[in-house]
């Protein structure tokens, strides 16, 4: 068989992390392979060189049997190798053609009608549903990730290169696409995955290739394997693949939520007329399509976003009575904080709401407790011992605890966080997408964590897109359509189908006898 891409003892090195460690491996030619491997096992950085974002300390790459020097995207595109992020490269204002035609090649001359039908063209091979006229901001999720798949084929990718493309999609997005890259392969084209979903691996894989911290472990036929043989090859050892949902024997009422409204700046309503109730020892999930309406409906909680008038959060300590309710609505995270709440929050952006990236891992875990001291000099002794505990227990890869958390992969980042927001024993748990770009392995050490919280009584809100982990996980699950509720189901008497459908149709009645669930 025919090689597309061959990589011939790759190294990289990151300041003294290595990345990367005398890689050699080969993708074939019309195959679809998905790379595997824990956060920080290289896998990123590995395509990365592929489609020229970085080059390689030593090793070399072949494309298509013949050696490749690739220092830029556009030698990569040159040589017919297109990447999708996991984060888009779109410009918001912009609309779909007038992105593709940012991609086109400088020698040719700007026609945005000649690009428009080249465009038609490809959305008519593949049955893309998306407007090319539309702007980007207004775009779902999906059509975002479509069109960058568009912007690739475009420029004649015929090596497509995808990193996490469901993260964020719903069952019926997802078998959408791979429908599409099923076609791609009967072309002759070749695709690689990047993802951490092993049901998916076997889905849509015809190849696995697994990379171990930097190294090159081997590969298998997807035929010939299992959930449970990949994640041995790419954890080391045997790992369970069941998820507990332990049972609490009390259940208090903790956040009663009635006739939530809220607004984005531009005054467009992003969530209307949310009622639910959230207990103690218990996983409340949230599932909707993302943009509609989770984010907010988190950062209201957390006093963070003002909801109109009439909304109303009530807090209850220890039970149900109404004399020791707390509204919490009109109050910011420190007056909270300072009525002796104790909430705790993950949020969906990392760096840019959850941590400070120039800071270190010791600073991080002193934003949660530097009010604490008494004297002008802040006490480094107990955040430095949490930051250690977090990055032994979480298996956090970093040159050191003072290395700034920019300069972490995205999983490794996303490991510091929840640490740090599970350290700070809440009454009161939010995570949004607590295990979003996670290994598999990390990813149920963070289930573990939960359900540790759980049974110690705290209320946990999860907003998830893996529709089979909040299945597992969640003891009820609350589905958001366009911003409205849309029905609670018991998490173990639905299916993903249903949630899928609940994700994107309003119910009749609303399912309003689901909150009852």
């Amino acid at each position: 068989m025919n090689n597309a891409v061959e990589f011939r003892n790759i190294t990289k090195i990151f300041y003294k992390v290595v990345a990367n460690k005398d890689i050699s491996m080969q993708v074939h030619a019309g195959e679809i392979l998905s790379l595997l491997g824990e956060n920080g096992s290289g896998k990123t950085t590995l395509m990365n060189m592929l489609s020229g974002i970085y080059y390689p300390d030593g090793g070399e790459i072949y494309v298509n049997g013949k050696k490749a020097d690739i220092r830029s995207p556009g030698d990569a595109y040159a040589l017919g190798i297109g990447m999708v992020h996991q984060h888009f490269k779109l410009i918001d204002v912009f609309t779909a053609v007038e992105n593709i035609a940012l991609v086109m090649d400088r020698s040719s001359r700007f026609n945005l009608k000649q690009v428009y039908e080249k465009a038609r063209e490809i959305c008519s091979r593949y049955d893309f549903q998306i407007d090319l006229n539309q702007k980007v901001y207004r775009m779902s999720v999906s059509q975002k990730q479509t069109l960058e798949i568009i912007k690739v084929l475009f420029q004649g990718a015929s090596i497509l290169i995808l990193d996490e493309p469901t993260a964020v999609l719903t069952p019926q997005e997802t078998e959408k696409l791979f429908k599409v890259l099923r076609i791609m392969r009967d072309e002759g084209k070749t695709v690689i995955i990047i993802t951490h979903k092993l049901h998916e691996v076997m889905e849509i894989s015809d190849r696995v290739a697994i990379l171990r911290k930097g190294i090159y472990v081997g590969s298998v036929r997807t035929a010939e394997t299992n959930e449970s043989m990949l994640t041995e090859m790419m954890v080391g050892e045997k790992v369970s693949l069941n998820i507990d949902r332990p049972l609490t024997d009390e259940k208090h009422l903790r956040l009663s939520v009635r006739d939530l409204n809220v607004v984005n700046p531009e005054g467009i309503p992003v969530l209307q007329d949310l009622c639910f109730d959230v207990f103690s020892g218990e996983i409340l999930g949230v599932a909707g399509i993302s943009g509609n309406g989770q984010k907010e409906l988190l950062e209201t909680i957390a006093g963070l976003v003002k909801p109109r008038t009439g909304s109303s959060i009530i807090y209850y300590p220890d039970d149900d009575r109404d004399s020791t309710a707390q509204e919490l609505i009109g109050k910011d995270p420190k007056t909270i904080r300072d009525m002796g709440i104790h909430l705790s929050f993950v949020p969906e952006d990392r760096l840019g709401m959850g941590l400070v990236g120039n800071m270190g891992m010791i600073d991080n875990m002193m934003l949660k407790s530097y009010t604490r001291g008494t004297g002008p000099i802040a006490d480094r002794k107990a955040p430095k011992r949490l930051a250690v505990q977090i990055r032994d227990r979480l298996h956090v890869v970093t040159p050191s605890v003072t290395a700034p958390v920019r300069t972490l992969s995205g999983g490794n980042v996303q490991k510091v966080l929840v640490g740090r927001e599970i350290a700070a024993a809440p009454s009161v748990l939010m995570t949004a997408y607590a295990v979003r770009g996670l290994d598999i392995n990390t990813s149920y050490t963070i289930y573990h964590l939960l359900n540790e919280q759980k049974q110690r009584g705290v209320a946990i809100i999860y907003v998830g897109e893996d529709l089979d982990v909040l299945l597992e996980l969640c003891d009820r699950i609350l589905v958001l359509c366009g911003g409205k509720f849309n029905g609670v189901v018991r998490a173990e008497r639905t299916t993903k189908e249903e949630l899928g459908l609940l994700m994107t149709k309003m119910a009749d009645d609303s399912k309003e006898g689901g909150k009852k669930a």
